[in-house]
């Protein structure tokens, strides 16, 4: 891979002051061939004075440029940018061909061939700096313009983009004019896709996928619509701008590396949320989810776009705390925020500790490669938190004031934190400029700590802060259930602000539990008093609502991390009280981190064993619970984790040959793939039976089954065949090469493993100088050996960081990785 400059933000903000760009006019031919594509563009823009500047693409022969009708050297171009030298002040129009190559690993314009029935699909991910790859930009988000885009396709293909789209025959297609958008945000999807079109308002709503998964879309077309269609109807309730585009397409697209993404008027989804295989309705609506925080994104991204990169979370914060808050009040899916607190707080919480954390806010993102690694669990979880607590704060009708009159100032362009909170000041006498402060320009977690002083008649509680941000917490107060000593009731929730002037006594007996954050409104890691946390260990199922739970399970997830609750006492909680628990986020929550951080990660080699043997109880007390068939996404979850745990062949071999677990469920293809990956990890499967699966399942979902399949095999040639195959020849997709990253590190073949741990650093730094971003997040994500806690891997890692550097991607997440090996390290010593 050639060397790319990246853009600074100086630059940027030098081009911007120099530039105002009108027009795009786009013109791509994707007819010639497997390997690369014609992009033809004309951007018409005026400069203000006298100055060079510069264009950015990325193509595998930039064929002719010209500038006003004069022609500029093709071999100017270094690196991704084409000098424009001498420009004068007014209008100019710039002419550029060139060919551009498809991509393998999500990035620019992604080629797929279905293996299922051999068709094949493109589409864009442009974001951050891939439109590059596509066609000529001034690749910047405050340099706005409009887009005309027209698409040449092989017969029988469908394409799709930002605007209704018109086949003008023999393969042309034309969009209709965007309005002023963002380069980043522009996309194309072109194949023979399977489509469900509909009308909602009097807008085209359009859903799409592979041909091959046309059945799986048909099933569930009218959930998807009805979500979308409830998310746009609110939308419209508490924003006075409406939807700023001509159509809503959503397109399930292959080997998508994000969730989705949000390209105005069609926005790309990674297509396992068209499901093939029986999913658990938690699941159901985390796709519901996405769906909404795309659609908030209209608003919050497209409609008004972020200056610079720094200000990532008015994007990804609004959106993740409006998919969110909107699921709740619109859909079915009315307990959204429990999910949310065990699985998205918790990814914040853990990205705030690590040595890479930055501010909601940060005040400087020099560049894109620094920019491009501040979408975590800080810009997405703890920036939605922080909304969620200022909400908690400064009132819901403050905020949505605060909100429209933001859309009314900037709509069709650019802001920034500054231009936000001048919004929200317009519309409350609260100071949101400190707040601001402190919440978005700070980092790492406080720590809310309680104790509970009683005397007769009365109970004072006092919170103990450890950190810097002012807090508004509800408080529960719950007693023992008189009738049933193993429920706890609701006695009193009331708010407090944190720090406390002075802790105000409150009438009665000690309760049985205090539980600071009972709503779970704030951000912050909670720890129980004494009394409460007994009584947490002992009756965890009997507190009467999920949220609340998930606080609680959170607070213990927390203390196992830092070190002050034993991975043991950790499971044999979850041992205890999982069997009697119906939230299905909960659930597959708590079994999640017990299984991949507590069993692999956290206890030692040797107590390993128990641990999965005491997980594969507690999973099969879940399957005997739902035996009626009443709870089916609570079996499916207790199926697919005693699965993951078992430490011999006999029971889920017996289940794959039979086809079913007893009972049910019947085994579905996401069934058969993970018993067959984990008889692989055991020794019991071979390459005939991996092959004879495919053979059944020939799928793309089937290939990476099969690639993780061999990685897993405990044998010498398997392991380096499936090594070769991720760092030697870059031939793998970035979904082929993930499923193989996951298939070959496995704790029962440590030893098999030994000598590939220290190989590890240098080939994945070669591998991510040469692949580019999206694989070196996919090596240090998946192809890391996490389960190597030891000092060695420790050392070798930091003398990676310190002497080999990695690319920034990589280098961010090696960073991170190393940091939660050592924080293993800690909790196996204490």
């Amino acid at each position: 891979m050639s060397c790319m400059s990246v853009l600074t933000r100086d630059e940027a903000h030098t081009r911007a002051r120099l530039l105002d760009v009108h027009r795009y006019t786009i013109d791509l031919d994707l007819t010639g061939g497997d390997d690369t594509f014609d992009s033809r563009t004309t951007i018409r823009f005026t400069a203000r004075a006298d100055a060079d500047t510069f264009v950015e693409l990325k193509p595998a022969e930039l064929h002719s440029a010209t500038l006003d009708g004069g022609p500029l050297d093709p071999d100017s171009l270094d690196g991704n940018r084409l000098p424009l030298k001498n420009l004068t002040a007014g209008e100019h129009e710039l002419h550029l061909h060139a060919t551009m190559r498809y991509s393998r690993t999500g990035e620019g314009m992604h080629r797929f061939t279905d293996p299922t029935d051999g068709e094949t699909y493109l589409y864009t991910q442009l974001f951050m700096e891939d439109v590059q790859r596509v066609f000529a930009a001034f690749d910047q988000p405050d340099l706005k313009a409009v887009f005309d885009l027209t698409v040449t396709a092989p017969d029988g293909w469908t394409v799709l983009a930002n605007g209704v789209t018109e086949h003008l025959g023999e393969g042309r297609w034309k969009a209709a004019t965007t309005p002023p958008i963002s380069t980043y945000l522009v996309a194309v999807a072109a194949g023979p896709w399977h489509s469900v079109r509909t009308e909602h308002r009097g807008l085209p709503f359009g859903i799409h996928c592979r041909r091959s998964l046309a059945p799986y879309l048909d099933a569930d077309a009218e959930e998807i619509l009805g979500i979308t269609r409830a998310c746009y109807d609110r939308y419209h309730e508490k924003f006075e701008e409406p939807y700023p585009f001509d159509s809503y397409d959503q397109a399930f697209v292959p080997e998508f590396n994000a969730g989705a993404m949000e390209n105005p008027g069609l926005v790309t989804f990674r297509d396992e949320f068209v499901y093939r295989s029986a999913v658990t309705d938690t699941e159901r609506q985390t796709r519901a989810m996405v769906i909404a925080h795309e659609m908030a994104h209209m608003w919050f991204g497209d409609l008004v776009t972020l200056k610079w990169w720094d200000d990532i979370w008015l994007n990804e914060s609004f959106a993740e705390y409006m998919g969110y808050q909107t699921l709740t009040e619109a859909t079915r899916f009315t307990d959204t925020w429990t999910d949310f607190g065990v699985v998205r707080k918790a990814w914040g919480y853990d990205a705030d500790q690590r040595p890479s954390t930055h501010p909601v806010a940060p005040e400087q993102v020099d560049d894109t490669a620094s920019a491009m690694l501040n979408f975590d669990g800080i810009s997405y979880a703890k920036g939605a938190s922080a909304l969620r607590q200022l909400v908690t704060w400064l009132g819901e009708k403050d905020f949505l004031a605060g909100i429209n009159t933001h859309f009314a100032r900037h709509k069709f362009a650019n802001a920034t934190l500054a231009d936000f909170i001048d919004s929200l000041a317009a519309h409350t006498e609260r100071d949101v400029h400190a707040w601001a402060d402190a919440w978005l320009r700070t980092t790492g977690v406080d720590t809310l700590t309680a104790s509970v002083d009683a005397r007769p008649g009365t109970w004072t509680l006092a919170l103990h802060r450890e950190g810097s941000r002012p807090h508004r917490a509800t408080i529960g107060v719950y007693d023992r259930d008189l009738n049933d000593g193993r429920t706890l009731v609701l006695r009193e929730q009331y708010e407090t602000d944190v720090p406390q002037d002075a802790p105000e006594a409150r009438p009665g007996a000690r309760p049985a539990l205090v539980v600071p954050n009972d709503l779970d409104h704030t951000y912050a890691k909670i720890r129980l008093d004494e009394h409460s946390l007994e009584t947490a260990l002992r009756g965890l199922s009997g507190i009467p609502t999920p949220l609340t739970r998930a606080v609680v399970w959170n607070s213990l997830r927390d203390m196992v991390r830092d070190g002050d609750l034993a991975p043991a006492d950790y499971l044999a909680t979850a041992g205890a009280h999982l069997p009697e628990e119906t939230d299905l986020a909960l659930v597959q929550g708590v079994l999640g981190f017990a299984r991949a951080q507590v069993a692999d990660r956290y206890v030692s080699p040797e107590a390993r064993p128990a641990a999965l043997a005491g997980l594969a109880a507690l999973c099969r007390a879940l399957i005997r619970r739902t035996e009626d068939g009443d709870h089916p996404g609570l079996r499916l979850i207790a199926v697919r984790h005693y699965i993951d745990t078992a430490a011999q062949p006999d029971t889920i071999a017996a289940w794959l040959a039979d086809g079913t677990v007893p009972g049910g469920p019947e085994l579905d293809p996401e069934l058969r793939w993970r018993i067959l990956a984990r008889l692989a990890v055991l020794g019991a499967t071979d390459e005939a039976a991996i092959a004879a699966e495919l053979d059944r399942d020939p799928s793309a979902s089937g290939q990476e089954g099969a690639a993780r399949c061999r990685a897993a095999l405990p044998d010498a040639d398997a392991k380096a065949r499936a090594w070769e195959a991720m760092f030697a020849r870059d031939e793998l997709s970035n979904y082929l090469f993930t499923a193989t990253a996951q298939g070959f590190w496995q704790p029962e073949q440590a030893g098999l493993l030994g000598d590939y741990v220290p190989r590890y650093y240098q080939d994945a730094v070669a591998l991510a100088a040469r692949r580019g971003p999206a694989i070196a997040e996919a090596a240090g994500r998946w192809a890391f050996p996490a389960h190597a806690v030891d000092e060695t891997t420790l050392r070798l890692g930091e003398e990676c960081l310190r002497d080999a550097d990695p690319i920034p991607a990589l280098r961010r997440k090696l960073a991170d990785q190393l940091d939660d090996l050592a924080r293993a390290l800690r909790v196996r010593q204490a």
